[in-house]
């Protein structure tokens, strides 16, 4: 064998009891898994890890990143391999950077900023998604990555910013850059509904659009239209528009946040367990967290971001049109924020993109309000204005009892919906799987150890399509971790959130070392992980 674990505690990802064994790697796949019990000799390795019981799981599956662009400017990506991640999805919530033109590709830079940055250091050497994933093996990063087709770029590609109803013709455009992408490896579609443009686009036209997912065997990733007032209408929208389109549908972060749905967790769960039952192929991701992240001017109304970041920008200039924006924000209740008033000493900023701006960094907007003897709206609109739409928040509306319920479902995967920008990030981005381990199931129990990690691996795999990650079984990829059951915690926190976590002391890559001895190695093992299926 190249390598050989021994003794290992194997948590195989099934959700079946763990077991004592030795598992052998060679060539990059796991090549013997021998049980303590066996007769057989015992399999002999040119580099051998002792694991003493340590617990070895399949490498865990994030199925909502925002790493877009962070892959690139950093292929040590310890904020993601430290976790024990070995592939995480992105191109998430509607907006990335493929396919683009050159228009496009200025635009979503713009909005986006918040999330990724504004891309100045990168050299955006790609236009589809197929050159988007090459640049990804080309350059080598340390986890794998998989790509969905952003619903939101697209519509900017074909119909721009208007909210209005797409034609014929741009539908059949918006189709066929979807199936562009799938052919070239993309898994599936995402889209932000309460992010422009692609909140613009009507059920008919998103139900389109995931005819041709599904005709690829893809899936639809919704961040859908509310996640608040209207939170259990959005996912019953969802879930009848896929089964229109005969789509798989995976719920993005399947939060029920803000005080009106507190105590709903399982009204969502009883309509998820009704469309499971009626044959629906539905999955979802959550973190396990209460704050949401997000960017401060995604809270806007919808009409106030018609035309892009440069028409926002015009808007917040005008006075007349200023008042009515806080209005709606304060009173009505913006869809960007969910149809529910705005709670301003919920809003903590987590990141500006401009440096002088710093001192809003860690306080609520109510509190920075405070300190310069101002309203709180007022405080918002000079930063939106003076860092261009860049800034990033928290946003503290989350609530415990939600959160656990909803881990538990059998459809449950995890994801971090990580943003990396920022001075003081949300902690899911360095924590969401440790996070997972160390305290919802050592320290509250909610779920069994066995059960947490096929939530993070198999069950991931499988929404997916992966016949040969997720589980570890002989002829499988060897992506794999070593983690102590009895150590392994998050050490990302609100004060700190940029802490690697404790007790991961190795993560392989298909079987390359990426974490060695609790320490990032110089090994960039991460590719694109693609699936081109012929069309239907």
């Amino acid at each position: 064998m190249d390598l050989v674990i021994r003794d290992a505690r194997v948590v195989d990802g099934s959700g079946g009891p763990s077991y004592r064994a030795d598992v052998g790697v060679r060539e990059g796949r796991v090549a013997e898994i021998r049980r303590e019990d066996a007769t057989e000799p015992r399999p002999q390795g040119r580099r051998v890890i002792e694991a003493d019981g340590l617990a070895l799981s399949p490498g865990f599956i994030d199925m909502h990143a925002h790493s877009d662009l962070a892959l690139l400017r950093d292929p040590d990506h310890s904020a993601k391999a430290a976790q024990g991640v070995t592939l995480e999805v992105i191109g998430q919530d509607g907006l990335s950077y493929a396919p683009v033109d050159e228009r496009t590709l200025a635009e979503v830079r713009s909005a986006i900023t918040g999330w990724n940055g504004d891309g100045s250091d990168i050299d955006f050497d790609w236009r589809t998604v197929g050159e988007y994933l090459d640049r990804i093996d080309r350059q080598g990063t340390a986890v794998n990555a998989a790509y969905l087709i952003p619903q939101g770029t697209v519509r900017m590609l074909a119909v721009g910013w208007d909210a209005r109803p797409a034609t014929p013709d741009e539908v059949t455009r918006m189709r066929r850059l979807v199936a562009e992408g799938l052919e070239q490896g993309a898994v599936g579609m995402s889209s932000g509904l309460t992010y422009t443009p692609g909140m613009y686009a009507s059920d008919a036209e998103l139900t389109e659009l995931c005819r041709t997912v599904a005709a690829y065997g893809g899936y639809y990733c919704p961040h859908h239209r509310s996640y608040g007032a209207g939170a259990l209408q959005a996912y019953e929208e969802m879930v009848a528009l896929t089964h229109e389109a005969g789509c798989a549908l995976h719920l993005a972060h399947a939060t029920m946040n803000f005080g009106v749905n507190k105590g709903k967790a399982p009204e969502l769960l009883a309509l998820l367990n009704r469309a499971v039952g009626d044959g629906a192929d539905i999955t979802l991701d959550t973190y396990p967290y209460t704050p949401g992240c997000t960017t401060l001017v995604a809270m806007l109304p919808s009409w106030a971001s018609e035309g892009g970041p440069e028409s926002v920008m015009k808007r917040l200039a005008d006075p007349e049109t200023t008042a009515r924006i806080r209005h709606v924000m304060e009173v009505e209740g913006a869809d960007g924020c969910h149809g529910v008033p705005i709670e301003w000493d919920a809003i903590e900023i987590s990141g500006v993109s401009d440096p002088a701006l710093d001192a809003y960094v860690g306080k609520t907007l109510a509190e920075s309000a405070a300190e310069r003897g101002e309203e709180p709206f007022v405080t918002a609109h000079r930063l939106l204005v003076e860092d261009r739409l860049g800034s990033t928040i928290l946003q503290h509306v989350g609530h415990e009892e939600n959160v656990r319920q909803i881990m538990r479902h059998p459809v449950h995967t995890g994801g971090s919906d990580g943003i990396l920008q920022g001075t003081k990030p949300h902690p899911r981005a360095y924590g969401t799987f440790p996070q997972y381990l160390g305290r919802y199931v050592r320290e509250l129990g909610v779920l069994s150890l066995e059960e947490c990690v096929a939530h993070l691996t198999s069950r991931a795999a499988a929404r997916l399509r992966l016949p040969d990650r997720g589980l570890v079984r002989e002829g499988y990829r060897a992506d794999l971790v070593l983690f102590d059951p009895e150590t392994v915690a998050a050490g990302s926190t609100f004060e700190a959130p940029r802490t690697l976590p404790v007790g991961i002391p190795h993560v392989l890559i298909d079987g390359r070392p990426v974490i060695e001895d609790g320490r990032r190695t110089d090994v960039l093992a991460g590719r694109s992980v693609r699936r081109t299926p012929a069309a239907r």
